[in-house]
């Protein structure tokens, strides 16, 4: 502490060493405050920081952080011993320009033996260390009271020495230098001349000062508040300790820099102060025990770094973060001291001694701390943000401005000190965040970030005001049923591209009745459908419900589904046919490698000879009520066998195709395009080539002719229309007198007779009774005029008519269905009740 005072002073001048103090107190009191909220919000274990970190922002985040501070402690270890070193040589080392010593000054001086010298040292802090916590603790409390004694000697000595002149020999390159330093004692001159900042070159490195250099060095001398953090693991009562020692030692010291910088201005002049960092032994009252306080302090922060080091490093292999590259830092003594952590630890302090010289690395191990404190406090904002009702440390004294100021203060500080440390440590740190998000295993720590995100979610979900809607903003929300994952792979990522940044959630139907369970059944398989959407690379949710029939099931979940405004508005149901379904999941890229399998938990797919969870009535049924509900409809047919890689990859030219038939070709004598379902498909159809895997598509949108029906100007009001949505589509002409043919030979009335009365209105519910006015001949010939359209796309969007009011006709209805789409591939029968086409802006 005082011969650090002096440097600072000699250099700053007591104005600006006054303003470094509070500076570096301020920034260590905002982190302290966070390091005692962190610590009393549960139990701490081995780790201190890393442990904090690591367990709040994730292991990420703890990982990396946890790498540099073991990095900080280690060059902080090494940067103690060079200065106990230093300050050996200084009072034992042969001066500069003779060859034999004298008295006392018997150490030879040179880069080897400093060398050797450091390595004697650091290899008694090692044995220390090897021992155990305990011996460390009893050497600590040991230290501190010759400390305590030290001080209270120079304190006295500023006040009981006579003015003195102090000679000051000083190497340089012809030999030796000598100057005088003066003593004055309490001189208002000397006061004045120490006021203001005069930098000159260090002594010890030959290196010009500057603020930010002797911050650097300065900063140093206060890390010191993580010591007690690092022996959490070692701590009976970690969360009693932590805040009440760490408070009172950054209270204790920031007193005592302030008071000793006043003293040291008032009493030395500034030779003495910048080119005598050993002068307090010169006006001490008994100047053996300053030596003897100044090696001890040393010599307690550097085995105080070591063993912190030493405790990171075990905490970081016991996480098993980083594999097999740290397993040798797990193995214990028998009293469970991490004995191989402590030796890895004191071999990489013995490689940063080659280093050589304190000042050398004083900026990056102080860039170190502040990212480590900037972190601990961005750990405690992260969770006073996420208001986490398990958040509730008993120590109160923090907001989250305290640690948003830790955060900044950290930041322009490290800036402030050196630049390209910052930048280069930020690197760094950057890395490792990568390295461990695809590297290390996942933990159960619990993340942060899924707190903010849920708070942030909530938050923004309130002010998703449902009435505050407007078509020029709709998109599609999806609901895909879907009874077996393993029969609707490509279905599922199909309607992936289809949501268009929308809500997409996938829903499940068991038929089972809670209370004859003795619990819910659907829990266990929630994990199971959640690493399906992982697998398949889809952003969806999963809604799984209870239900005593699938149409029952398929009611709560268009009721319940969703939050707020994110609900669904689209109802996918795949197509009710009697074709075997067949196992996409077992061909899927995502379950074809050797080292992931099939999840185990989706049952076996449904036998052709088995029979159906629903009846054709039941299906029927759940198309008309999601129309009741005002939502839209889609039936995908033989999806499954879409193969979007190979339609999407193969040769230029042609593109692949999308064919859109926005007319219902079960109603010819309704043939409108502008209706709200008509638009609505065509939305649908412009939506899927929007998507990054469907660019290279092109829309072919049929117009359906009879004779004399003026097909220029149709086909100029449907490319007017086009242009006025946006949409770029190929317009075909279809003739199809020869279709309509047949449908009023088997209608009793001429066209524009009762058929034409039965318009269908988008917001009754009395649906159209057409149903049993189409013959299956017709619907046969519709199903080959559209088969017949070339070349063939990769995938149709066709007109989904109303199912009919008389729930009788259910099943003929869908069996026209079945015809119209029969042999087509990859079909979307489409039914919209909502207006989604906007020409505003």
């Amino acid at each position: 502490l005082p011969s650090l005072a002096g440097f600072v002073v000699g250099h700053a001048g007591l104005y600006q060493a006054l303003a470094m103090f509070a500076v570096a107190y301020f920034i260590i009191g905002m982190t302290v405050l966070s390091v005692c909220a962190i610590a009393t919000n549960g139990a701490l274990d081995a780790g201190g920081a890393y442990y904090m970190i690591s367990r709040a922002l994730g292991p990420e985040f703890g990982g990396s952080i946890g790498i540099m501070f073991f990095l900080a402690n280690v060059c902080g270890s090494a940067l103690y011993v060079l200065g106990l070193v230093e300050a050996v040589v200084d009072s034992f080392g042969i001066p500069p320009g003779q060859e034999v010593g004298t008295g006392v000054h018997v150490l030879p001086q040179s880069y080897w033996y400093e060398l050797l010298y450091g390595t004697v040292l650091l290899a008694l802090c090692l044995l220390v260390c090897l021992v155990g916590a305990s011996i460390y603790a009893k050497a600590t409390f040991l230290i501190f009271l010759i400390v305590a004694a030290v001080l209270g000697t120079i304190i006295v000595s500023f006040f009981a020495t006579q003015p003195l002149k102090v000679p000051i020999r000083l190497p340089h390159s012809n030999g030796t230098e000598t100057d005088d330093g003066f003593f004055t004692g309490f001189s208002l001159d000397t006061l004045r001349g120490n006021l203001g900042g005069e930098y000159r070159v260090d002594y010890t490195t030959g290196q010009m000062m500057s603020f930010s250099s002797v911050f650097a060095v300065m900063f140093n001398g206060c890390t010191g508040i993580m010591a007690g953090s690092n022996m959490s693991g070692d701590l009976k009562r970690p969360s009693y300790s932590i805040p009440r020692g760490t408070i009172s030692a950054v209270l204790f010291t920031y007193l005592v820099y302030n008071l000793l910088a006043f003293l040291m201005c008032a009493t030395c002049n500034r030779i003495l102060l910048q080119k005598d960092y050993g002068f307090l032994r010169d006006i001490s009252i008994f100047p053996p025990l300053v030596t003897v306080g100044i090696y001890a302090a040393t010599l307690s922060a550097a085995m105080s770094n070591l063993i912190g080091a030493s405790r990171i490093l075990y905490a970081l292999a016991r996480d098993d973060l980083f594999g097999r590259a740290l397993a040798l830092a797990k193995k214990t003594s028998a009293s469970g001291n991490p004995v191989m952590a402590v030796i890895l630890s004191w071999l990489v302090v013995q490689v940063v001694l080659f280093s050589g010289k304190l000042n050398t690395i004083a900026s990056v191990v102080t860039t170190f701390f502040l990212l480590v404190y900037a972190t601990v406090n961005l750990a405690c904002l992260a969770l006073e943000w996420a208001s986490a009702p398990n958040f509730r440390p008993t120590f109160r004294y923090f907001t989250w401005h305290t640690c948003l100021l830790g955060i900044a203060g950290c930041c322009v500080m490290m800036f402030v000190i050196s630049p390209v440390s910052a930048s280069v440590s930020l690197g760094f740190l950057l890395l490792l965040l990568l390295a461990l998000h695809y590297l290390s295993p996942s933990s159960t720590w619990g993340y942060i970030s899924q707190a903010l995100i849920f708070h942030q979610v909530r938050k923004y979900l309130l002010m998703l005001d449902v009435r505050k809607d407007h078509v020029k903003f709709w998109r599609p929300q999806m609901l895909l049923m879907v009874q077996n994952p393993r029969g609707s792979a490509r279905l599922i990522d199909f309607v992936n591209d289809l949501k268009k940044s929308g809500l997409y959630v996938l829903g499940h139907v068991e038929l089972q009745d809670l209370d004859m369970l003795p619990s819910d059944p659907l829990q266990p398989q929630q994990d199971s459908w959640l690493s399906l959407v992982d697998k398949l690379n889809v952003k969806a949710f999963v809604s799984l419900t209870l239900a005593p029939s699938v149409r029952h099931g398929v009611r709560q979940l268009l009721f319940t589904s969703g939050l707020g405004g994110m609900r669904p508005n689209t109802l996918v149901l795949g197509f009710y046919d009697d074709e075997a379904p067949q196992d996409g999941l077992a061909r899927h890229p995502a379950f074809t490698s050797a080292r992931e399998e099939v999840p185990l938990a989706f049952p076996p797919l449904r036998a052709p000879t088995a029979p159906k969870l629903l009846s054709a009535r039941e299906y029927v049924g759940i198309v008309a009520d999601a129309l009741k509900m005002l939502r839209n409809v889609l039936l995908a047919r033989q999806l499954e066998s879409l193969d979007k890689a190979w339609e999407l990859r193969r040769a230029a030219s042609p593109p692949p195709t999308i064919h859109v038939w926005p007319v219902n070709l079960l109603r010819p004598d309704s043939a409108r395009y502008a209706a709200t379902c008509s638009l609505f498909l065509l939305q649908m159809a412009c939506v899927l080539n929007m998507a990054r895997a469907w660019r290279r598509a092109r829309l072919r949108l049929f117009l359906c002719l009879e004779a004399g029906a003026m097909p220029h100007a149709q086909e100029e009001k449907l490319r007017q229309l086009l242009k006025d949505l946006r949409i770029q589509a190929q317009i075909q002409l279809v003739p199809w007198d020869a279709i309509t043919r047949l449908h009023w030979q088997t209608c009793q009335g001429p066209p524009g007779g009762p058929a034409e009365e039965e318009e269908e209105d988008e917001g009754v519910v009395n649906f159209p009774a057409n149903t049993t006015q189409v013959s299956d001949e017709y619907i046969c010939a519709a199903n080959k005029l559209v088969l017949e359209q070339s070349p063939a796309p990769a995938v149709r969007f066709l007109y989904l008519p109303r199912p009919p009011a008389d729930t009788s006709l259910y099943p003929l209805y869908l069996h026209q269905l079945e015809l119209l789409t029969r042999g087509l591939g990859p079909t979307v029968l489409v039914h919209g009740v909502s207006a989604v086409t906007s020409t505003q802006l």
